[in-house]
This record gives C-alpha cells, structure tokens and sequence, in this order.
C-alpha cells in the first residue's frame, strides 16, 4: 500500500458516521465473557457468535471496519465463507490485533508494556495476505499510588511507535492505542495529567520512528472520573476534558481519533461521544467500541442460534446511536428503538 492508500483507507475508515467494531478479543478474555453467562467456550461457539456479528443486515452503514483476532481472522462461516470475506459483503474492511498482550515491566511489576514486535514483520505481511487493512496495538497504563512512571509511557510509546511504523511499511493502518486504565479511585483530574503526558509521549515517539500521521488512527481513552471515585464527573466536563486534552497534543494531520469505550456502559459511552461532537475539531471524533457494541448482542444471543436476529438488532441499533453521536445527533429518545426491538 502507499502513502497515499495509506492515507485513503485511513481516511475511509473514520468516514461521515462511521466507527469501528471492536471484536478482537483474545481467547481467555471471550471465554470469561462467555463464561460469565453460560455459554461454552468452544472454538465453534466463538465462530458462531463472530458469524451472527459480522452477518448482521445493514451493519456497514454505520460500520466502516472490524478489528479481528488471529483466530477470527483466519475463521470461516458457516457456509464456507471466510469471516473476513462476510465483512467485506458488507463494505466493512477487516482489521487485525498484532500485539501480544501487556506484560509486567521489569522492575516495576505493577506496571506492564506491551509485548509482540518480535517477528511483527512478517505478520504484517501475512494478515495482509490475509485480507487485513488495519492493525491494532494496545498499551496499558495504570493511574495508582506513584504510577503511571515515566519508565513505564516512555516504554509503551517506544513500543506503539516501532508498530505503528512496521504497520505502515508493511501496507497496514496502525491504530495506535495507548489506554489509560478508568480503574481505580483518581479523579478527573488525574486522568487527564496522564493521559496529556501519554499522549505527548506516543506523539514524540511517532514523530522519532518517521510514522506518517495522515496514515494512523489514535485510539485514545476519553478523560473521565476513576471507577471508585466518589465523585464522577458529568458528560460535559469529560466531553470537555477530552476534547481540551486532545487539542494539546494530537496534531491535526492525525484524520481521526476512535475512542475506546474503556469499561463504560454502552449508553454512557454514546453519551459522551455525542457531547464530544457538539462542535468542530481538526479530526475526526469517532468509535472503536467493544463491550459498548457487544454486550446486549451478546446477552441476546446466548449461544443459541434462534437468537440470532434478536442479537444483530442489539448491535444494529447500537451501531446506528454511536453513528448519530460522530454527528452530535444521539439522543435519548433513540434508545426506545431498541428497547422495541
């Protein structure tokens, strides 16, 4: 791929309205999801329930691409079909997760960088063989007694900036996510000092390794309250913070910005995206939802098949309320459509 395609697909993917779904869960992280309702973590019910995802009907007006785990990747529906291929029918470009997972820091075990450079060349190669157009890489940091370390978002930039490059010399989009973890008891505040030290980090480690900006996406968490602290802030101050954090340090050659919904309810989630586009920005304000996407799908779909279009609608509708929040257009009011679904 080019610079230009580059550019394009990058381009393409943070489209009027259009968000990304998040479905590439790692085995052990969709087995306790499975688990949690009953459901049998076996390699068929996972592709079954991918299958009832990615099929879902009218999923690519709102959907621009599906980021995929190794195995879905390489999965085929129930007709034969690869999944990637069911993606493509529907205008949605297929994706790939390329990192290893986080993993403790040495000498610092209550912080993590994530690992999987080694060989990342050659992956890259072959998911693009594979049919994918974009990767993902996430970084973990923790707001804590002393941490986040500079150690520790100097390490994860290094490490998202030598991805982000691989990416693009190999024809992929990086999606380059550094998460601030919403767990613990900081306050607004807090979150929104590490997250503009995190970002200015990962930009200057994207600006050493040479990764041109109009080619990647950033998949950022919003500025928002810890999940113990006992007081949240409300959807127009983390709109606001967020929004105020992003201005500092995201450079407006960057064509979108694809929140991670970070552990947020999937109507809350929703809520702030819409606040966040209230006005005008130098990017694209979007969605790379998982759970936010997924859960209600999920529940509805319980591992069986006649289930299957009471799930496709709990991810349609969910799809089409964050499509109206890229607008400023969500409110409320839409949520009856689903509760009528």
């Amino acid at each position: 791929m080019t610079t230009k395609q580059l550019g394009s697909t990058a381009q393409a993917m943070v489209a009027d309205g259009k968000g990304i779904l998040a479905a590439d869960e790692s085995t052990p992280t969709i087995t306790k999801r499975f688990d949690k309702i009953g459901i049998e973590p076996t390699e068929d019910n996972r592709r079954a329930y991918r299958e009832t995802l990615f099929t879902t009907p009218g999923l690519g007006e709102f959907i621009s691409g599906a980021i995929l785990f190794d195995e879905t990747i390489r999965q085929e529906a129930s007709d034969g079909t690869p999944l990637r291929d069911a993606l493509k029918r529907q205008g949605i470009m297929p994706g790939i997760k390329v990192d290893t997972g986080a993993k403790p820091l040495a000498g610092a075990p209550e912080e993590t960088v994530t690992e999987g450079l080694d060989g990342l060349r050659g992956r890259v190669a072959e998911y693009g063989e594979l049919g994918a157009r974009f990767a993902k890489w996430r970084a973990v940091i923790r707001i804590g007694a002393g941490i986040p370390s500079a150690t520790c978002i100097g390490a994860n930039a290094h490490a998202l900036a030598r991805y982000a490059r691989l990416c693009q010399e190999g024809g992929l989009v990086p999606i380059v996510e550094p998460e601030v973890l919403m767990d613990g008891a900081h306050d607004i505040d807090r979150c929104e000092e590490v997250t503009t030290a995190t970002l200015h980090a990962v930009f200057d480690a994207l600006s050493d390794h040479g990764v041109m900006l109009e080619g990647m996406l950033l998949k950022p968490n919003m500025v928002i309250s810890g999940t113990d602290c006992p007081g949240q802030a409300g959807v127009g101050e983390v709109a606001e913070r967020t929004v105020r954090c992003l201005r500092r340090t995201v450079p407006a050659a960057v064509p979108g910005v694809v929140f991670l919904s970070g552990g947020q309810s999937d109507t809350t989630a929703t809520e702030h995206l819409n606040a966040m586009n209230a006005g005008t920005h130098p990017w694209k304000l979007s969605f790379s939802y998982g759970r936010a996407l997924q859960d209600l799908a999920l529940k509805r779909w319980n591992g069986a098949a006649d289930n299957t279009e009471s799930a496709q609608q709990a991810l349609f509708f969910r799809a089409k309320f964050n499509s109206a929040a890229c607008k400023g257009a969500y409110t409320g009011d839409m949520e009856q459509e689903l509760r009528a679904a």
